[in-house]
């Protein structure tokens, strides 16, 4: 059940990569690396999350259960700050990279950030899914029925607005995860930044639209699995 969807975000992140690497290849053009950063970038949160779930995990059988919760929080706090990477790379959708004398057909790169743009989705909807399984797990037990919870679906929209709003700060103060090293002068450029004229709006209006957007793809992608657990729970 949880095996095509997870296939189908590793595709599209394959793609991504082998359209951005043939482009130089193929066209022998200058390799943009740029978008090997920004497609590294958006894979990193599921590492964390699941790289650090499993030495939560582990752990609970040699540390006190107060050290085990600490070390879930960290995890969930560095996942949460590198999440918006993920998305990002919806912002990445243009053809700036593109040069008159590339030769590269117009097709081609289309597809190339299109697929860029859509590994940066499915990567944002599998962590969140990540992230619901785990807090249903933890909070309901070990059952399907509980993601559809009012609890497991406020966590969703919750994550999305953080996520979408961090977008906002990575495209238009041009902050990155690791500013968090700073807390006083990251707070100073996100409040002189949305202290200009019209940043208020323009932060709301980011953060709605691609919030709303991320949870219609969560819908579209999730939707059918969550209905097939629940379906394959009840028929046991």
């Amino acid at each position: 059940m949880l095996a095509s969807p997870i296939l189908g975000v590793a595709l599209m992140n394959a793609l991504a990569l082998s359209l951005v690497v043939a482009r130089s290849r193929v066209f022998h053009t200058t390799l943009y690396r740029p978008m090997l950063l920004n497609l590294a970038l958006s894979v990193a949160p599921l590492v964390v999350l699941v790289g650090g779930l499993a030495v939560v995990v582990l752990s609970r059988y040699v540390v006190p259960t107060p050290v085990v919760v600490g070390l879930l929080v960290v995890v969930g706090l560095v996942w949460l700050l590198l999440l918006p990477n993920a998305g990002y790379l919806i912002t990445e959708l243009n053809l700036s990279h593109r040069r008159d004398e590339d030769g590269v057909p117009m097709w081609f790169d289309v597809v190339l950030v299109i697929s860029l743009a859509m590994s940066g989705v499915l990567n944002t909807v599998l962590n969140v899914f990540a992230a619901q399984l785990v807090w249903v797990v933890q909070v309901h037990g070990d059952e399907a029925a509980p993601l559809q919870s009012l609890d497991a679906r406020l966590i969703v929209v919750a994550i999305l607005v953080l996520v979408s709003f961090g977008m906002y700060l990575g495209r238009s103060v041009r902050l990155n995860s690791w500013d968090v090293r700073h807390p006083r002068s990251l707070v100073g450029k996100v409040v002189d930044h949305l202290r200009s004229p019209g940043a208020v709006g323009n932060a709301v209006g980011f953060t709605f639209l691609h919030a709303l957007f991320l949870g219609i793809i969560y819908l579209v992608v999730v939707g059918p699995v969550v209905a097939g657990l629940i379906a394959l729970e009840q028929s046991r």
